[in-house]
């Protein structure tokens, strides 16, 4: 089963007196790329939160991490103002109003609205027993991300295996059409060389004329570009029955299906498979750009 890059989840609970809230979110990247913000004070368990996206099979994505925590229920927590950073939030405030004429009184609710203001101070204690709290409330919200990852995919592999199924008739058609065109190209490729002999007055015998024409005309073939198709069709359902990461795999072969029907495109005069072939390469771009955003 198919697993989008693009996902939410997010866990909110009560764990010893501390609020903490977990919300993960990400978009489709080339490899693992995973950023968490945190409160300073779980600085050193930063590690341990990308570790656990890890365990938990989350291979590819620009993974977005936030950690908020409220430590207003806790009792061996200590508040503390930064007053440094206060008196220049404050001085920038003012110059602020003072520069642009603004309106209004600068009060104590609109300072702290900036969480650098405050700092969290907590006795030394066990960091495996703040762990233990962080943990269980993130491995939530990673069962609910990974949750939506897999809906979002089985969506994408829906209306992906309806594309693929479209290509694979449209290229049942080129097959059909191919036995007349290499058929109709022999032909005139024999009058065309009748006629050159003709003109210049050369004679040559009738069995090399045929052979020399079969010869090209299966230059022309597309028998083997039609049975790689089909084993690449084959090749994507069985992707769908997967349980690991497939979206570079699925990338590879949809590389190849282009280079097959680009082949194709360039063997046949037939103007008819010629608009098949862009019919096909319109449909594996729309499949391109999905497939962008598959794990």
């Amino acid at each position: 089963m198919f697993k989008s890059m693009t996902a939410f989840g997010r866990e909110r609970a009560d764990k010893n007196g501390k609020d903490i809230t977990v919300e993960i979110k990400s978009v489709n990247n080339r490899y693992f790329d995973c950023s968490v913000k945190l409160p300073h004070v779980y600085a050193p368990l930063e590690a341990k939160v990308k570790q656990r996206l890890s365990e938990k099979g989350i291979s590819r994505g620009k993974v977005d991490v936030g950690i908020f925590v409220n430590f207003a229920e806790a009792t061996d927590t200590e508040i503390l103002v930064n007053r440094e950073y206060a008196e220049r939030y404050i001085s920038a405030l003012r110059r602020l109003k003072e520069e642009f004429s603004l309106a209004g009184e600068i009060t104590v609710m609109e300072v702290a609205r900036d969480r650098e203001v405050f700092s969290i101070k907590k006795p030394e204690g066990d960091m495996d027993a703040e762990w233990q709290d962080l943990s269980a409330v993130l491995d939530v919200a990673i069962d609910r991300f990974i949750s939506a990852r897999a809906e979002e995919g089985e969506r994408i592999q829906k209306d992906l295996s309806t594309k693929i199924e479209h290509v694979r008739e449209v290229a049942e058609n080129i097959e059909a059409l191919s036995g007349d065109d290499i058929g109709g190209y022999k032909k005139r490729l024999e009058e065309k060389l009748r006629a050159a002999l003709a003109d210049n007055n050369i004679t040559m015998d009738e069995s090399r004329i045929l052979t020399e024409c079969a010869i090209y005309a299966d230059r022309a073939a597309i028998d083997e570009e039609i049975v790689r198709l089909k084993s690449h069709f084959a090749a994507f359902y069985g992707y769908t029955e997967k349980s690991e990461p497939v979206g570079r795999s699925l990338d590879f072969l949809l590389q190849e299906m282009n280079r097959e029907t680009n082949t194709i495109g360039s063997k046949c005069s037939n103007s008819d498979i010629a608009h098949l072939v862009v019919e096909i390469k319109t449909e594996l771009e729309k499949i391109r750009e999905q497939i962008q955003n598959i794990e």
